[in-house]
């Protein structure tokens, strides 16, 4: 079993289909699973959060396990003291370690130093734990995983890249559709294009971020001037495969990267892809402490 996710390349295909296998299993029994009973895992963030924070919390519990939820002002890391002493004492006590945070160095830093598993929740370069969800919701909505197409349009980000490299080790091909120059470029889609419509061609399902994220505040404006033409609508949806459905990471903001028809409509799986999010990231830490 791999000692911790931070990318999702921990994972061998047959071990990522295996993990969306049992995720989906767990979601129809969610509390036959106790792995985690009399133990612990601690919760880093140092990023706000409203999905990570609840799937991983109520997963935990659900895993017969206690979650310490702790917010960086609520450890010494804020005064100074580093990642290497915290993840040694942090081992001591919990059988698993989450930490969403920014630079990704901070969390290979943190693993390279623990006894326990690391679980990436969230860095500026990468989101595996979310395309974990995504995968098991394309799963429910077409029965399988490998052999799909993904469109991702708009805002290269974390998730884009995440979505590329975990998304094509599950047998996924990823399409990628954004402005010239954007950061999308810089991931590993199977195809990049600056037309949306010829990347949503054929695609089971197209995928949406926020176009402005934390940080990129000063250049919210000009972001959404280049983003427009990149919004996930019936009309983008329509150019797509027949049944194909909207996904989105969120928060989102409809009327930005999604209209609200969507967002709200029948076309899309967006709210069990949010509540996928407990199902897997408890296969996930089910496999990384149990096995």
């Amino acid at each position: 079993m791999p000692p911790h996710f931070l990318d999702g390349t921990e994972l061998s295909r047959d071990e990522l289909l295996a993990l969306i296998d049992r995720a989906a299993a767990m979601k129809a029994h969610p509390l036959d699973a106790r792995p985690l009973a009399g133990r612990s895992v601690a919760l880093v963030f140092e990023r706000p959060s409203t999905r990570t924070r609840l799937s991983f919390e109520a997963g935990v519990f659900e895993l017969g396990g206690h979650p310490i939820v702790l917010r960086s002002g609520e450890l010494q890391l804020s005064r100074g003291e580093s990642l290497r002493d915290t993840a040694l004492v942090l081992a001591r006590h919990v059988a698993a370690i989450g930490i969403r945070t920014g630079p990704h160095a901070d969390v290979v830093e943190l693993a390279e130093h623990s006894a326990v598993p690391v679980i990436n929740m969230l860095t500026a370069d990468h989101h595996p734990v979310q395309v974990l969800a995504d995968l098991l919701t394309l799963r429910e909505a077409f029965g399988r995983v490998e052999g799909l197409k993904i469109a991702y349009v708009g805002d290269g980000n974390n998730v884009a890249r995440s979505l590329a490299v975990v998304g094509a080790l599950g047998g996924v091909e990823v399409a990628g559709a954004a402005p010239a120059g954007d950061p999308l470029e810089a991931g590993r889609p199977a195809t990049l294009t600056d037309d949306p419509a010829e990347a949503v061609a054929g695609a089971h399902a197209i995928y949406a971020d926020v176009w402005v994220s934390m940080g990129d505040e000063d250049t919210a404006d000009r972001r959404r001037a280049d983003l427009a033409p990149y919004r996930i609508d019936d009309a983008l949806l329509d150019r797509a495969a027949p049944g194909a459905i909207a996904l989105h990471c969120l928060p989102a903001h409809p009327g930005e990267e999604i209209t609200a028809e969507v967002l709200y409509g029948s076309r899309q799986r967006i709210w069990d892809e949010a509540e996928n999010r407990r199902h897997a990231q408890k296969a996930l830490l089910e496999l990384l402490v149990a096995g």
